[in-house]
């Protein structure tokens, strides 16, 4: 289908319409609908700029919940998984 811009504009409606009928599914005579743009940023930044905001947001979410005992330092050690039970229990 060399020149297909060309005879596109050419045809009448129905001739478009049996061109069209002859293509795979997904490929048009306009190709507007599967452009690819870039990422504003790569992977790996997007990555860790994920884990970031995952991590703040389970920090903040313990600490809210946490025991009015409780420091943020031991919310910070059961967040990260290195409480001990000393930690995580009332202190008397």
């Amino acid at each position: 289908m060399g020149g297909g811009e060309e005879e596109w504009k050419k045809m009448n409606p129905q001739q478009a319409q049996a061109e069209a009928s002859k293509r795979p599914p997904g490929h048009g005579a306009t190709e507007v609908l599967h452009q690819r743009k870039s990422l504003p940023f790569n992977y790996a930044t997007m990555t860790v700029a994920g884990l970031l905001i995952t991590a703040a947001v389970g920090y903040t979410v313990l600490y809210i919940k946490k025991k009015p005992e409780a420091s943020a330092k031991d919310v910070a050690k059961v967040s990260v998984g290195v409480a001990n039970p000393e930690d995580t229990h009332p202190k008397k």
